[in-house]
């Protein structure tokens, strides 16, 4: 691309001398002008043909960079079950939450009682204290988190509802 601008500046002061050395300088405008919107239409396709094979690149790599983003999430997620209680809390819990209404079609603030019950059937009470919304912990940071085990149960059981 920086080729072709340098060349399309040459084509363009090339042109104007051209006209300059010729007698009769009322052409100087109008070829200079000429020389310049053929290199701006070259340069337009250019661009337009350029931009046309990143998008077929970018959709032939779609799914690779949908699985890479996939495996990257998942990474995480097994990272903050094994880190801190504040980090579960932040991260995993409401998603897990999120996931588990969806699945039994409770909504938070209609019935907690409800939910508290259908979460205990679900998912036993032991797991049921890391999946709980409303069981986050204000002093977490120095507790640790349920680890990969709690986690890999609670997707289990999750996919089961």
């Amino acid at each position: 691309m920086n080729k072709f601008v340098v060349l399309g500046f040459c084509l363009v002061i090339a042109v104007e001398v051209v006209a300059f050395v010729t007698v009769d300088h009322r052409f100087v405008l109008l070829l200079s002008g000429g020389a310049a919107a053929l290199v701006l239409l070259e340069g337009r396709r250019l661009l337009t043909r350029s931009s046309a094979t990143q998008q077929a690149e970018s959709r032939a790599g779609g799914p690779a960079e949908s699985m890479r983003r996939w495996i990257s999430r998942t990474e995480s997620m097994i990272r903050w079950a094994d880190s801190s209680r504040a980090d579960w809390d932040r991260h995993l819990r409401p998603r897990l939450a999120r996931e588990f209404m969806l699945a039994t079609g409770h909504k938070m603030g209609r019935d907690p009682a409800a939910l508290q019950a259908t979460g205990r059937i679900v998912f036993g009470d032991e797991l049921w204290r890391w999946v709980d919304p409303s069981n986050v912990a204000r002093t977490g940071r120095r507790e640790p988190g349920p680890g990969r085990g709690a986690l890999n149960e609670i997707l289990e059981r999750l996919e089961r509802v």
